[in-house]
C-alpha cells in the first residue's frame, strides 16, 4: 500500500484552494475565502483577516472565523458583527506583522517569550503583547497563532492574515509547526497575487462611484459600502432560509457585493439642479430622476460576463415593486431608449413585478431603502430603528419580497451593527 504523503497532500490542497479563489473578483468575498482556506490547510479552529490601508495607515479587521463559537450558534446564524481600526504599531501582533512583513509564529499567546524567532530565523526581543479582551468578550481561550502578511507584487503590504489554534487529530489546540508556516508561506505567496488582482478591481469600480458621489452629495463612500454589506448579509440569511447550495451561493454573493456598489451609479447623468436640489423634488423633476436607472443599465451594456449582468440588473430594477405598483420603475421599459437628463415615462405601462424582478435587484431595493431610511438626508430627518423596521414590516409583500423581509428581520440586530461601525469608520 502506498505511503501517505502529507506534502504532497497539501500541495494538492492549496492548488485546489488557489483555483477556487482565482474566479472570485469581489475583494471582501475574496478575503472571507482566503481565510476559510488557510484554516483549512492548516486546521485552525479561527482566524481572522485585516485589511492595510496604506493612505491612512491603518489596519481594519474585515472577517472573523472561529469554529468553536460558530458550532453553538444555530441555521443561518452568524457571530457577532466585529469591526475596529489601529495605527500598526509593534506593541500589536497583527500591527508588528505590517511594519515588519514577517510571519509571527507564537506557540502560546498567554505566555509570550521575551525572545522571538522571525522567520528569518532572527532572534529578537519580543515587542508586543496579546490583546485578551475578545478572548474576555467571548469566553474563548486563544493559544497558538501564526500571523501571516498579504503582499503585492511590488511588495506593498495589502493586509494581514491572523489564524488561531491549530488543532491536532482530537480537536485540542497545539502549537503550529514549521510545515505550517511553510505551507502559509506557500499560499500566502499565491493569493498575494489573487487579492492585488481583486483589489484592483475594486479599486475601478469605487472610482466610478466615487465619480456618481462627486455629483450627488447624498451618495457617500459610507452609503454604498453599507448598502452593499447590507445586501450581502440579507441574502446570506435567504440563502440559508432557502438551502441554496454552497457553490451557487458563493457565485452569486460574489457577484452582489460589487453590483450592490454600483446601484447608483447612473446619477452622474442626473442634473445639478435636481441631484443637489434642498428639498422634495416635483413630479417633473422624479421623472428625470427615474432615469438614473436607465443611465446605470447603459454603463454596463454590452454584457460581458455575469458581474455586468448583475450590475445592470441591478442599477435598473432596484426601485421595481413586488407587487408592481406604479411608484415602481421602469419596468420593462426599454432602458436603452432613454436619454439622459429627459423625463422618463410618468405612468409605466410595462410593469415589472414578483419574481420578474431579478433577485440582486430585489436584495439592493431593501438595502436602499433601510440605509436611506436610517441616515439623515437634505430633504428627511433620520428615522428611529422603530420606525423603519415597522416600515419595512408594512411594505412587506408590496415594495419588498416577503421572503426577504424575512430574512432582514431574522438578522435586524446584526444589520444595526453595522450601521453603526460603518458610520464610525
Amino acid at each position: 500500500m502506498e505511503e501517505f504523503d502529507v506534502h504532497k497532500f497539501k500541495q494538492e490542497q492549496i492548488t485546489l484552494i488557489e483555483e477556487n479563489l482565482r474566479t472570485i473578483k469581489d475583494v471582501d468575498v475574496l478575503l472571507e475565502n482566503i481565510l476559510s482556506g488557510a484554516r483549512k490547510i492548516v486546521n485552525a479552529d479561527a482566524g481572522s483577516i485585516y485589511e492595510y490601508d496604506s493612505k491612512e495607515n491603518l489596519l481594519r479587521i474585515r472577517y472573523s472565523q472561529n469554529d468553536t463559537l460558530q458550532s453553538k450558534l444555530g441555521k443561518g446564524e452568524k457571530l457577532p458583527y466585529v469591526s475596529y481600526t489601529l495605527l500598526p504599531s509593534s506593541q500589536s501582533i497583527a500591527g508588528y506583522c505590517v511594519l515588519s512583513k514577517k510571519i509571527i509564529n507564537i506557540p502560546d499567546v498567554y505566555n509570550l517569550e521575551p525572545n522571538i524567532t522571525n522567520s528569518n530565523g532572527e532572534v529578537i526581543s519580543c515587542p508586543f503583547e496579546f490583546n485578551k479582551e475578545s478572548d474576555i468578550k467571548t469566553g474563548y481561550h486563544t493559544k497558538s497563532m501564526l500571523t501571516i502578511p498579504l503582499i503585492m507584487t511590488n511588495g506593498k503590504v495589502l493586509g494581514v492574515l491572523q489564524i488561531i489554534n491549530a488543532r491536532d487529530d482530537f480537536g485540542n489546540p497545539v502549537p503550529f509547526d514549521k510545515d505550517s508556516e511553510f505551507f502559509i508561506t506557500q499560499f500566502a505567496n499565491k493569493v498575494g497575487s489573487i487579492y492585488e488582482y481583486a483589489y484592483l478591481t475594486r479599486l475601478n469600480i469605487d472610482r466610478l462611484v466615487r465619480m456618481a458621489g462627486f455629483r450627488d452629495p447624498r451618495e457617500t463612500g459610507a452609503h454604498v459600502e453599507r448598502v452593499s454589506s447590507f445586501a450581502l448579509e440579507i441574502y446570506d440569511r435567504y440563502a440559508a432560509n432557502k438551502n441554496i447550495p454552497e457553490k451557487v451561493r458563493n457565485k452569486f454573493r460574489d457577484n452582489l457585493r460589487l453590483a450592490a456598489r454600483c446601484h447608483d451609479v447612473g446619477k452622474v447623468a442626473v442634473p445639478d439642479e435636481i441631484l443637489k436640489k434642498e428639498g422634495i423634488l416635483d413630479e417633473d423633476e422624479r421623472d428625470i430622476m427615474k432615469g438614473h436607472t436607465c443611465v446605470g443599465a447603459q454603463i454596463f451594456t454590452p454584457i460581458e460576463n455575469e458581474t455586468d449582468q448583475m450590475i445592470r440588473d441591478v442599477c435598473l430594477h432596484h426601485h421595481d415593486r413586488w407587487d408592481g405598483g406604479d411608484k415602481g420603475y421602469p419596468g420593462n421599459y426599454n432602458y436603452m431608449d432613454y436619454i439622459p437628463e429627459t423625463k422618463m415615462p410618468h405612468c409605466i405601462e410595462q410593469e415589472l413585478k414578483g419574481e420578474d424582478i431579478p433577485l440582486a435587484a430585489r436584495i439592493v431595493s431593501l438595502a436602499d431603502v433601510y440605509d436611506a431610511l436610517r441616515h439623515k438626508r437634505c430633504y428627511k430627518r433620520e428615522w428611529t430603528e422603530k420606525d423603519t423596521f415597522q416600515e419595512i414590516a408594512d411594505q412587506s409583500g408590496q415594495q419588498f419580497d416577503p421572503e426577504l423581509v424575512k430574512a432582514f428581520f431574522q438578522i435586524k440586530d446584526r444589520l444595526e451593527d453595522i450601521n453603526r461601525s460603518i458610520d464610525n469608520l
